[in-house]
């Protein structure tokens, strides 16, 4: 059995099928029932009957070289190529891979997961050619063969039903816990209760996020699609040693939390040109935890309608109604309503630029979660790279009014207002791709300003996530 170092790969036996004129050509006769080929020569002339459209006879000749060598990338190739000219895409995507899993890096597995990608699109499996893409990406041997994948993979996200969606995400923070920045309380300027415990100051440590969503379209038209859809979301922290000594009692499963969600959704095309867009509507069910104990249940409905406008630009007016029930905490037993607008176009020199505003009004049982809320977000995203990286940025302002609050024993004079801005700066980095994902990069800081100091906070944070290149 010749070692793998000895075994012509892929490339180079299609670089000399020509040689087999003269070697081949009594064999293909079926004349000369005493010839013997070697296993170079074998190699040659299994190539060259799936050229000339013999696939029974390259079959038999790979089905030889596999009894010498069970683990021939080369012969698991033709046996690929030959069982999807007789139309049998099942067994040519098996021996695919097992030509990919037997090839060495390079160009003989970017052409092994190419075919295992048709073969499954052959077989009606979206999904598993997705796989396959990604898989090819590995080994594109130069740009073009990656943007080809990338286009492919595009066009199969199109195509198949179902979509998935995976992100992850590490990120130190100075502010874990969402907690003040003074171990004093201080309301409207006067202290009232002392110090506020450990727990209730910021707190620094390691924030990691897991947000894995699914969705599957359940029918589709020229004009309309109906999608069913699901949503995992969990975070866990870890304090670091320096709040361990800031909040002895307290555990990082205090702030972990949890929320999981199923939603069925309806979007159709709506109005004419100039003025085309679309129109959704959806319904959600979900759970929440946090701290390791009962959270709450919820239910959203939501409608969105957006307009496509001149110059590559858009306007979307959504809204929403949410019930909370089952609260661990009362104040947390809420309806919610909410509105939104948002607004955004590509530049001339190809840039985008997004503004939003949202407004939000929520009742709770307890006065402490009733309140209403306002924010407005600009984004803009460069279209040009900067080397290696692609850059986006955005700002939040955001301003929250509770009319009647309750701090401890005390009612806050006038309610709580709070105050926020946010800035977040997100490097992509698009080159450094393994397998068409590739590393994000999110900076953020922001402060927020109340006349309850318990509430008065800062944070920076630098998170590394995943992201998809395609």
């Amino acid at each position: 059995m010749p070692t793998r170092s000895a075994r012509n790969p892929i490339r180079s036996a299609l670089a000399v099928v020509a040689l087999t004129a003269s070697l081949a050509g009594p064999v293909l006769a079926d004349e000369a029932p005493g010839v013997t080929l070697d296993l170079a020569q074998a190699r040659v002339l299994a190539v060259h009957a799936l050229r000339e459209g013999r696939p029974e006879l390259a079959m038999g000749v790979a089905g030889g070289l596999l009894k010498a060598d069970p683990e021939d990338p080369l012969a698991h190739h033709v046996l690929a190529g030959a069982n999807a000219r007789l139309d049998r895409p099942g067994a040519a995507h098996k021996s695919a891979a097992r030509a990919y899993r037997f090839s060495e890096p390079g160009l003989d597995r970017f052409r092994s997961a190419q075919m295992a990608a048709r073969m499954a699109l052959a077989q009606d499996r979206p999904t598993t050619a997705q796989f396959w893409l990604r898989r090819s990406a590995l080994h594109a041997p130069d740009a073009r063969a990656a943007e080809v994948v990338a286009r492919d993979y595009r066009a199969l996200r199109r195509i198949n039903p179902w979509s998935f969606r995976l992100r992850l995400d590490l990120r130190p923070s100075s502010n874990v816990n969402k907690g003040s920045d003074t171990a004093l309380q201080i309301i409207d300027g006067i202290p009232v209760t002392g110090v506020l415990s450990g727990a209730a100051q910021a707190l620094s440590g390691v924030i990691g996020s897991v947000d894995l969503s699914s969705a599957y379209r359940l029918r589709q038209n020229k004009v309309s699609e109906t999608r069913a859809s699901g949503r995992l979301y969990v975070q866990r922290v870890a304090l670091s040693s320096s709040a361990q000594a800031t909040a002895p009692s307290a555990e990082n499963g205090d702030f972990a939390s949890t929320f999981a969600e199923v939603s069925l959704r309806h979007s159709w095309l709506v109005g004419g040109a100039p003025g085309r867009g679309t129109m959704s509507l959806g319904a959600t069910l979900g759970e929440s935890w946090y701290g390791g104990g009962g959270g709450f249940g919820f239910g959203r409905i939501e409608a969105a309608r957006k307009w496509r406008l001149g110059g590559a630009g858009y306007l979307r007016l959504d809204g929403l109604a949410e019930r909370r029930f089952r609260a661990r905490f009362a104040a947390n037993d809420v309806h919610v309503l909410g509105i939104g607008a948002e607004w955004g176009r590509e530049l001339a020199n190809g840039d985008r630029l997004s503004l939003r505003a949202a407004w939000r009004d929520t009742g709770a049982e307890r006065a402490n979660g009733t309140f209403t809320a306002a924010s407005l977000r600009a984004s803009y995203a460069p279209d040009q790279a900067l080397g290696p990286v692609q850059i986006s940025a955005g700002l939040t302002l955001g301003h929250a009014d509770y009319p009647a609050f309750r701090s401890g024993l005390f009612w806050v004079p006038g309610g709580r207002q709070d105050r926020s801005v946010y800035g977040d700066l997100n490097l992509f980095f698009h080159e450094m791709d393994y397998a068409g994902f590739a590393p994000m990069l999110r900076l953020r800081a922001g402060r927020k300003h109340s006349n309850d100091s318990r509430f008065e906070m800062r944070e920076v944070s630098v998170s590394l996530g995943i992201e998809s290149v395609f």
